[in-house]
């Protein structure tokens, strides 16, 4: 058997184990971090259910400086829509407030176009502590279909480890 061949089989051999592998994989996942904020309910709340704050907080947001972006709507009410296009990093897609529960809870769905198309589910909640602290709680949800579900495996650590620094700069910025 010439050298080709071996490598060719080799490869062959390295993608049918990571497909059947990727067979075991869930399809759907959900990442969640938290943090408490010395600030009190209203005043963290009044700051996350505008999108555009975001700008200042999120770690995705800042991949790209230049990435264009676009609003339709009034930013912190149900409908609005903060769109974005940056480079290979940041991607294109959008995210829009589907629904907010006044100091309480603010759901996001977040459209993805580029790099991959999909769909996830952010809701951000809200607990007041005693001493005028509040916890936030990050949680964002979604599926990748069949094999990319095997990708989920690498990024749900790296989403997570995401979450927790934009939870930390929210902390930051808000306690100022």
């Amino acid at each position: 058997m010439s050298i080709i061949i071996k490598i060719l089989i080799g490869i062959g051999s390295i993608i049918a184990l990571l497909l059947i592998i990727a067979l075991f994989v869930k399809n759907e996942y959900t990442i969640q971090r938290n943090i408490v904020i010395n600030k009190k309910t209203d005043d963290v709340f009044n700051y996350i259910k505008f999108l555009k704050n975001q700008d200042h907080y999120s770690k995705w947001v800042m991949t790209d400086p230049s990435m264009k972006k676009s609003f339709h709507g009034a930013d912190g009410t149900v409908g609005f829509v903060y769109a974005w296009d940056g480079n290979d990093k940041a991607g294109k897609g959008e995210q829009e407030i589907m629904n907010i529960q006044e100091n309480e809870k603010l759901d996001i769905e977040i459209r993805f176009i580029r790099p991959f198309a999909g769909v996830a589910k952010t809701v951000m909640t809200t607990e007041p502590l005693p001493a005028n602290q509040t916890k936030v709680n990050w949680c964002m949800s979604g599926s990748s279909p069949y094999p990319m579900n095997l990708m989920s495996l690498i990024m749900k650590g790296i989403l997570e480890k995401d979450l927790a620094v934009s939870l930390e700069m929210l902390k930051t910025n808000l306690e100022k």
